[in-house]
């Protein structure tokens, strides 16, 4: 483990998000890892109170930090306030999302033995929030792709493979029908894969998603502009058990933030029914992040530990509560 105390900005979002956040807070201590937690709050219920759901104070922090995990905040559907989640990736450039997805020991999935690493560009496409009201029946978006945030993000897929001695790498666009923007993303794809040993394979996103289901084992990792990205890492998320397992990390130059992808479940906020298993995992990559690798192992391997013992949520088919689940994993160490 690390030698010295790591400060960390924890955003405590809605619904799950403050219980799922002590779970992970109380799992990590255990561990014997030295952080201090700086305590942020976000969401619908700062608004009430700040008039805004990302508070600046929340965005000192993280900058101050370098390095901050999340819980889920909710974003309102056809109204009200932008996505935290989009707005932090925009204010602190986390121009890269990262998903792995894996299967979990006894997690009950149709398929085996998956193993996908969903890198999606996090800055721009139809997530720029560019509209308008052309009139009272008609409304449009602009999508925004860039050579640069299209070389930077399919750099830093290149870079990942490398590192983790991964076998190739998909891109996956739409270029037959977005022939500018989305053939300006594959034609940058394409650049730099020269710089690089690793094989770079092409297609198209709708027979992705149709070959993901069929077979997923054919892919490794895949490498996709921001919209796609954000609906093939669900995709591959339900491959693996569903978004209760989903880790997620937002990834810049200068910070990260991780977070799970799931929501923020308000049906079930406060009745100890939440999974932290999403957010546990998400916080185990941020160990791995800022060089805590022994505990981010020990945590992990306590975790999976607890999966085999039958021990689950019941979104995962089991009967334990979150406070259940958390101590078996404590005592699994």
């Amino acid at each position: 483990m690390g030698e010295f105390v790591h400060n960390i900005t924890l955003i405590k979002g809605d619904g799950i998000g403050p219980e799922i956040s002590d779970a992970i807070l109380k799992i990590i201590s255990a561990a014997g890892v030295d952080i201090n937690w700086d305590v942020q709050t976000a969401g619908s219920d700062v608004i009430e109170k700040e008039g805004v759901p990302l508070p600046d104070r929340v965005l000192e922090s993280v900058k101050r930090n370098k390095v901050a995990l999340k819980s889920p905040v909710t974003t309102p559907v056809g109204k009200g306030f932008r996505s935290v989640n989009v707005q932090l990736r925009k204010e602190l450039d986390l121009y890269a999302n990262l998903r792995p997805c894996y299967n979990l020991p006894n997690v009950k999935t149709r398929y085996e033995n998956v193993d996908i690493v969903v890198v999606r560009e996090n800055t721009e496409d139809l997530y720029a929030g560019i509209e308008r009201q052309v009139d009272k029946d008609t409304a449009e978006s602009i999508k925004i792709i860039t050579r640069k945030a299209s070389e930077r993000i399919a750099r830093f897929a290149f870079d990942y493979a490398v590192k983790n001695n991964r076998k190739f790498v998909h891109v996956v666009t739409k270029a037959n029908i977005c022939k500018l923007s989305d053939g300006l993303f594959l034609e940058s794809a394409r650049n730099v894969a020269n710089d690089y040993n690793i094989p770079l394979k092409e297609i198209l996103v709708d027979n992705c998603c149709m070959q993901l289901v069929q077979n997923p084992n054919q892919f490794d990792v895949l490498l996709l502009p921001n919209l796609y990205g954000d609906i093939v890492s669900d995709l591959c998320a339900g491959l693996i058990g569903g978004l209760g397992v989903a880790q997620g990390a937002n990834i810049g130059k200068d910070y990260a933030v991780f977070e799970p992808v799931h929501g923020s479940a308000p049906d079930i906020a406060g009745q100890d029914k939440a999974n932290p298993t999403a957010m546990l995992m998400s916080a185990i990559e941020m160990l791995n992040y800022i060089g805590e690798n022994t505990a981010a192992k020990k945590i992990k391997l306590a975790l999976f530990k607890t999966l085999e013992n039958d021990v689950k949520t019941a979104d995962l088919g089991g009967n334990s509560k979150c406070s259940e689940f958390t101590d078996a994993i404590i005592k699994n160490f």
